[in-house]
């Protein structure tokens, strides 16, 4: 039954302000679209420059472009958002607003109680269920489709040869080979762009799922000499055995010292990123190799990675890309854009300017972090009881829900430590 949701339908547009966030909330032509829907678009002064929409591509629209943040914030109903907010900005917005945004609440929990003191009503878009109705609201696979690619565009770009086997009157010059860990939407666009651009592209997941989504593409799927599957509930990878975690690693390092090029892409939701490149294997590998960790926000993938630096260490060019999205920010906002608004649609009805949340739609129910003062979502109100069970000197080993780690990782930068970096690794949880 839908529930009646009263508001004036005015929607705001901030320009981002999270670390390398070059993104928009809202392209043009979405903005158009809301509009439709009888929302007032009011967007920040200058919020889509950098992703290369203009003040006046808005206005042509009808949305009002305002100066003033604090404005923006005070007066919005729905805030739409690509980052989480600072919390100066939501103490700023409007009581009893609603914020739609990737909100990364397992890492930014700290924001919770902000968004709660303020009575917001906040969705966090990345956590849309993978079921058939969502997949246009899908945020998480649109982005990771475009991070994908474009993370094989930066190898190329980093890599001092040709991607694909050359035979000329000059010689003949071989293909490079390309080591996509992890596939998922991100490793699975990225092994299409490599042979693409005529790699010789190969590819590891602990799912069994995932073989065949490889080989459909033509690259060839490393697999550990195990009886181990990694296929979990939903579509996305189990935790593995210690034992198969060493066969693993064991399986990888020597793997990776034949590559070129290694594209990582396993992340953890709430948790810090699985090291699965150790220091060893970054020394053994071939001098002007390149390693892209997508993951380094989260810990990242490779040990010796820097987030938002590109950096060369035993002769390999380490590339963590701050915000990847960010420098295909143009696509990467209208898909977001595109994700939000159907997502608006799918969970509202629209009637006499008034917005219509089903409040018992199982997608409202997976993304609906925060309402009416409480935090609501079951994995953060596990969080919240584990939280008070370990300030008690106690804990309840039955939950089995997401940390909230850190995303700052230790570097292992001195070879007297790639030992233990490789007995930590053992240790991690794979979802690749």
């Amino acid at each position: 039954m839908s529930l009646k949701t009263v508001m004036s339908m005015k929607l705001g547009i901030l320009k981002e302000t999270y670390h390398y966030e070059k993104r928009v909330g809202l392209t043009p032509d979405v903005a158009k679209k809301m509009a439709e829907l009888g929302f007032s678009i009011l967007i920040e002064k200058g919020a889509g420059v950098e992703a290369g929409y203009l003040d006046e591509h808005y206005e042509n629209v009808g949305a009002s472009v305002e100066k003033d943040r604090k404005t923006i914030l005070s007066t919005s109903d729905i805030l739409v958002s690509v980052s989480p907010l600072n919390s100066d900005d939501i103490g700023f917005s409007k009581k009893g607003a609603t914020l739609l945004g990737i909100l990364k609440p397992f890492k930014h929990s700290d924001l919770l109680n902000a968004y709660n003191k303020q009575n917001l009503t906040t969705f966090a878009l990345e956590m849309v269920p993978r079921i058939t109705r969502a997949q246009t609201m899908d945020v998480l696979s649109s982005q990771s489709n475009l991070a994908g690619y474009r993370s094989v565009i930066e190898s190329a770009f980093f890599f001092n040869r040709a991607f694909p086997l050359m035979m000329t009157a000059a010689g003949t010059i071989s293909a490079a080979r390309v080591l996509v860990l992890g596939a998922g939407v991100a490793g699975l666009q990225a092994i299409a762009t490599a042979k693409r651009l005529g790699a010789i592209v190969s590819a590891f997941d602990v799912r069994t799922a995932a073989k065949e989504q490889v080989q459909s593409l033509g690259a060839t799927f490393i697999e550990v000499n195990d009886s181990e599957v990694g296929d979990g509930a939903g579509g996305y990878a189990k935790e593995m055995s210690n034992e198969y975690k060493a066969a693993q690693m064991e399986k990888l390092a020597a793997v990776v010292k034949t590559q070129d090029v290694v594209i990582t892409t396993a992340l953890i939701p709430g948790k810090a990123a699985p090291v699965l490149i150790t220091a060893d294997m970054v020394k053994s590998m071939r001098p002007n190799s390149i390693i892209v960790d997508l993951a380094s926000e989260n810990g990242g993938n490779c040990s010796l990675s820097e987030h938002g630096k590109t950096v060369v260490k035993h002769g390999v060019t380490l590339h963590a890309p701050g915000n990847i999205l960010s420098n295909i920010a143009a696509d990467a906002s209208q898909f977001f854009a595109r994700n939000v608004l159907a997502f608006v649609k799918g969970i509202s009805t629209f009637d006499e300017a008034e917005m219509h949340i089903n409040w018992n739609d199982e997608i409202v129910s997976a993304t609906l972090l925060t309402k009416n003062g409480e935090t609501v979502h079951p994995l953060l109100q596990s969080e919240k009881l584990k939280a008070s069970k370990v300030k008690e000197g106690t804990t309840n080993e039955s939950i089995d829900e997401p940390k909230v780690k850190s995303s700052t990782k230790t570097k292992t930068q001195e070879d007297a430590d790639s030992e233990s970096v490789v007995e930590k690794t053992t240790k991690k949880k794979q979802d690749i």
